[in-house]
């Protein structure tokens, strides 16, 4: 056996480790994400969010405005920054735009109040089988407040 006779079998060699390396990496490859997706299948599916109601009785998730007076409008929070939307709270900050109402709401102003705003106590809701939707906010203001409303106040939401 001559020198070149000794080279190409050692090239065969490290050929066949090689291909032998390739098809062992890729029956890993196929079965790491065989085995995540089985992981992934037998986990319970991920439920609706829980959602906030607005004035007209349409369902929100992290909305950017949220209306407060429902009546008259004159009350409503504006570029919302959710920092969290969780099954039992979901937290932002924001501005309370409020009618001051002076002399009376119709020729008052509107002020801005930084504010951090919490939802709270999700409840089934009624108008939507198998849909839950939190029944209170909670505003903090953050600077000054708007008369006559205290710094830290919860309100109930009915719709």
């Amino acid at each position: 056996m001559d020198a070149s006779e000794d080279g190409r079998r050692a090239a065969r060699s490290g050929l066949r480790t090689a291909t032998l390396l390739c098809a062992a990496a890729a029956l890993v490859a196929a079965a790491v994400p065989a085995s995540a997706q089985t992981r992934a299948a037998a986990r319970a599916p991920v439920p609706d969010p829980v959602v906030v109601v607005d004035c007209f009785s349409e369902d929100q998730v992290r909305p950017e405005e949220f209306l407060l007076a429902c009546g008259d409008g004159n009350n409503r929070l504006v570029g919302l920054h959710w920092d969290w939307w969780g099954p039992r709270t979901a937290t932002a900050t924001g501005t309370d735009m409020a009618n001051e109402c002076r002399p009376n709401c119709a020729a008052g102003r509107f002020r801005s109040y930084p504010v951090s705003v919490t939802l709270a106590n999700p409840e089934p809701w009624p108008d939507r089988p198998g849909v839950e939707r939190f029944t209170t906010i909670r505003l903090l203001f953050t600077d000054t407040v708007p008369s006559p409303i205290p710094k830290d106040v919860t309100y109930k939401l009915v719709y």
